[in-house]
C-alpha cells in the first residue's frame, strides 16, 4: 500500500464519521426514559432466565 491509498482511506473514514455525527441527534427526555425502561427490562429478563436455568441445574443435576 502506498501513502496515497492510506490517505484516501483515512479521509473517507473521517468523512463517514462526520456524516454519521450530522445525522444523529440527542434523544429527548421521553425517548431516553423509554430506552432506559426497555434496556432494564431486557437485563431483568435475561438475568431471570439465567437464574432459572441455574436453579434447574442445581436441583436436577447436582452430583451429591
Amino acid at each position: 500500500m502506498n501513502l496515497d491509498s492510506i490517505w484516501l482511506r483515512f479521509k473517507s473514514f473521517i468523512n463517514e464519521c462526520v456524516r454519521v455525527l450530522r445525522v444523529t441527534k440527542k434523544p429527548d427526555k421521553t425517548e431516553f426514559l423509554t430506552i432506559v425502561k426497555v434496556s432494564g427490562l431486557g437485563i431483568l429478563i435475561i438475568g431471570l432466565a439465567g437464574f432459572i436455568i441455574q436453579m434447574i441445574k442445581v436441583l436436577f443435576f447436582q452430583q451429591g
